[in-house]
């Protein structure tokens, strides 16, 4: 199978649906049109720090970056291991039906209520015990992703040295270009333009001369970089989102325009042949693939990681409710695209069939974090190869592409678990949560204690088991959520429940699996964190169904 016919398809479907599902979630479900003149959280608690009006240009450039971390990579060079097509399906139809459509749904409601968390939109819809329960899930969700992301991009740092200097140069750029935004109100294409440039030759000043610190910390060179990073996400998760937050995703978003666009063009000049099986059951050690396909590929289709960006940081700054369809839907048809790519790298980016089946020869090979996205690395820089650019440079651009997208993630996920952190502060009455600085140092702090349970800072990893189907499940419970608030305020819920229903029990079927391999295996510590997280989700679905019964007794309201 030519893997430029599969990459077309899924282009054109996802161009389809944002101009055909996309509208209809806009218009006939959450009747945008009808807000129109209204001022958003962003207008109305405009605090220049967390609630800020931002073009939508720029705020598309900041969710898109925040989304698009290192796990729509993963995810799918994972799953290819069941074979390509089982892959590119759950991948096209998951985004078009399932993903983009929580991602906006969770952004709608998170503005109907003053930018506030999924949480605390689950205690106006469900109740007190929900927002509790809610608050549980996401502090355990973000606490992996700050632990296992901070881990990936050292390992990345590491292992492509000429990231270095481009990755490290663009913060700076990134601070430079906030201060012109903030200060000057001046149009950003100039200088936007400038970014890339300078950002392009830095990744040939990388490529030439790459830094290791090896030299310097020996054996403890991932500790190092881990450090790092965590003070880095420190700074950030505290600076007003106008200093390096909005000004370093938009660079982001032009260079993952950028990168998308030398693969896709690479993609269709070079015309490689999936070498992968399409369908592959028999591989070694390798779980079946459903449920689990659903869970293994998470923020390629359907994340609820997102919906604590849309809820957490971007309805803080949409400007207009008609931007809320290309911030939301359309910014996770760009992360479908990521994935999609993704497992045509891994699928036919290998010289051969022989190859591919040696590189996934069992499970416990296709499983491992970083070697699947180096993976990726390899096979999508063999695409950009084919447009002129010398493989070892198109290996440094998308490793870069990676590490920029990753550190998002990273800094979004501490700014996220402060908000979390001060929301926990306020329910139960610790006030010093609420101070941003604590509230920072308590996200980077628990986060690094956990990974400190591992020799090399791995002690994520640990979890990392559990990551897929607690993500899954926020998703199916955020879907959830927002079903029962459309039907709540009079607006059709099924474009919400079908989904809520098939994430729910995918993620139920995946976790009581992986509870009865846990306590096979004697690994005490998964067995009980996943038996809570099965229970707390049963009891958020009890609450859901209380809502539902109760609210057929009752006036149906309408949230503004």
């Amino acid at each position: 199978m030519n893997a430029a016919i599969v990459g077309l398809a899924g282009l054109v479907c996802f161009s389809i649906a944002y101009r055909v599902y996309g509208k209809y979630l806009a218009q006939s479900i959450f009747k945008l049109g009808e807000m129109k003149g209204q001022p958003t959280p962003a207008v109305e608690l405009n605090d220049g720090a967390d609630y800020l009006p931002t073009k939508k240009e720029i705020l598309v450039g900041h969710h898109f970056s925040s989304i698009a971390g290192a796990a729509p990579i993963v995810g799918p060079a994972v799953a290819a291991i069941w074979g390509w097509l089982p892959a590119m399906l759950w991948i096209v139809f998951g985004v078009i039906f399932m993903g983009a459509c929580h991602d906006f749904g969770a952004l709608v409601i998170s503005m109907k209520h003053r930018g506030q968390s999924m949480a605390m939109v689950a205690e106006k819809v469900l109740g007190p015990r929900a927002k509790s329960l809610f608050l549980v899930i996401i502090f355990f969700l973000v606490w992996m992703v700050i632990a296992v992301f901070a881990l990936v991009i050292a390992n990345l740092f590491m292992k492509f040295p000429g990231t270095v200097i481009p990755v490290n140069f663009e913060i700076i750029i990134a601070i430079l270009l906030g201060v012109f935004i903030n200060k000057r109100k001046k149009s950003l294409t100039i200088p936007s333009i400038l970014a890339q440039v300078a950002l392009l030759i830095m990744i040939l000043v990388g490529t030439k001369y790459p830094i290791s610190l090896t030299p310097i910390f020996g054996d403890q060179t991932l500790m190092a970089w881990v450090v790092f990073l965590l003070i880095y996400s420190f700074i950030a998760s505290t600076l007003p989102i106008w200093a390096l937050l909005q000004p370093r995703d938009y660079i982001n978003s032009h260079q993952l325009v950028l990168g998308l666009t030398l693969m896709i063009v690479g993609l269709f000049i070079v015309q490689p042949k999936i070498v992968a099986p399409m369908i592959n059951t028999g591989a070694e050690g390798a779980p079946p693939w459903f449920p689990f396909l659903f869970i293994t590929i998470a923020c390629g289709a359907i994340s609820g990681f997102h919906g604590l960006v849309s809820g957490g940081t971007t309805s803080k700054q949409i400007a207009k409710w008609s931007d809320a369809k290309p911030v939301g839907y359309g910014s996770m048809l760009g992360e479908g695209l990521l994935a999609l790519l993704a497992t045509l790298a891994v699928t036919a980016g290998f010289s051969s069939e022989s190859a591919w089946h040696s590189h996934y020869a069992n499970w416990g090979a296709a499983n491992g974090l970083s070697a699947k996205i180096s993976a990726f690395v390899l096979g999508a820089g063999k695409f950009v190869s084919g447009v002129g650019i010398p493989e070892d440079v198109s290996q440094v651009v998308i490793a870069v592409l990676i590490i920029s997208f990753a550190a998002t993630s990273l800094d979004t996920a501490c700014r996220i678990q402060r908000y979390i952190l001060a929301e926990f502060g306020e329910t139960f009455r610790f006030p010093i949560l609420q101070n941003k600085y604590f509230g920072s140092g308590l996200a980077v702090g628990s986060a690094f204690l956990l990974m400190l349970t591992a020799n090399g800072g791995k002690g994520g990893l640990h979890l990392w088991p559990l990551f897929g189907a607690t993500n899954q499940m926020l998703a199916g419970l955020t879907l959830t959520l927002i079903a029962i608030w459309l039907y709540q305020n009079r607006k059709n819920p099924i474009p919400y429940a079908i989904p809520a229903i098939f994430i729910i029990l995918m993620t139920g079927l995946g976790l009581s699996i992986n509870i009865k391999n846990f306590y096979q295996s004697g690994s005490t510590m998964l067995t009980v964190i996943g038996i809570v997280l099965f229970m707390a989700q049963i009891w958020v679905i009890v609450e859901a169904l209380l809502a539902i019964q109760k609210c057929r007794n009752l006036p149906r309201r309408e949230s503004v």
